[in-house]
């Protein structure tokens, strides 16, 4: 294998997840030569118009999933990466008490190992040493996100095993497996400080406030991506989102010098490894790069 182009795929539930959620990291790497892959699960067709100056978007999913794939086709130029659509229907984030039934045929509902298919024929093809994707919670309990670290969790398993989803592609094995800490209570909690030492009003009060009232545990980081450099992309990418990033809110209040100042990387859980590592780790691909 020597010789081998690197490979990273990144696995999200909705367009605008992968410029939240480890942009900087997939923009450093696909700087450095690293064919990055970013896949998306579903159109987001149910995400709510959240930035306020975007104005009212009329029409029913078929126009919601249209835009967005125009953002996420910005987006993903922004980070100079590829990027795929599964397929799938947006579940949407059920509230109410109790909580209504999700709509019919969402991809939170679609059977593990039919929602799995697609994504192990893509690894089958793309063929990634790492992938990236949520944790167990999924981050947080959106039934997408959750929905989205099972079907990655069964691509990595199960996408090397010739006797498994036969017919979707020649069998290949990832050497590792991440998850994604998008929002790590450390890195919110040491900004936080900083802007308040600063003489400044930090956004995160209440946002740490109800983390720490839900008694969310934090999960062990094993690896650390500097990756300050691609802040600028990161930035550039989550603006491409117009209708569900506000460029006067919570994502851009943090001053840029106070957040290179004081959290210049991005954190990941080594979930899996098939290949020997020592932790902690600098590189996504630290034990890959000797034998590719």
């Amino acid at each position: 294998m020597s010789g081998e182009r690197l490979r990273l795929m990144a696995v999200h539930a909705h367009p605008d997840d992968e410029s939240s959620k480890g942009a900087a990291t997939t923009a450093r790497y696909a700087a450095e030569g690293v064919d990055v892959l970013v896949v998306s699960c579903t159109g987001g067709e149910r995400g709510d118009v959240l930035n306020p100056s975007y104005g009212p978007l009329e029409g029913g999913l078929d126009v919601i999933r249209a835009v967005r794939e125009q953002e996420m086709a910005a987006a993903a130029a922004a980070l100079g990466v590829r990027q795929h659509w599964l397929g799938f229907v947006d579940s949407g984030l059920p509230e109410g008490d109790p909580l209504p039934p999700l709509p019919e045929g969402c991809f939170a509902l679609v059977p593990l190992e039919e929602a799995s298919a697609p994504l192990v024929e893509l690894v089958r093809e793309f063929r990634p040493h790492v992938i990236t994707t949520y944790d167990p919670s999924g981050g947080y309990p959106h039934p997408d996100h959750i929905m989205c670290h099972r079907v990655s969790a069964e691509a990595y398993a199960a996408a090397g095993d010739p006797e498994r989803y036969v017919g979707r592609g020649e069998p290949w094995t990832p050497l590792k497996l991440y998850y994604n800490h998008g929002f790590s209570m450390r890195r919110m909690r040491a900004v936080h400080e900083a802007i308040i030492a600063a003489g400044r009003e930090s956004p995160f009060g209440e946002w740490i406030e109800s983390r720490q009232a839900a008694e969310i545990p934090e999960r062990e980081v094993t690896t650390r991506i500097e990756c300050a450099e691609y802040f600028d992309q990161r930035d550039a990418a989550l603006r491409a989102h117009a209708t569900q990033i506000d460029p006067d809110g919570f994502f851009f209040a943090v001053p840029r010098a106070v957040e290179v100042a004081q959290w210049s990387t991005e954190e990941y859980e080594l979930a899996d490894s098939r290949v020997p590592t020592d932790l902690p780790e600098d590189d996504l691909f630290a034990g890959i790069r000797e034998t590719v």
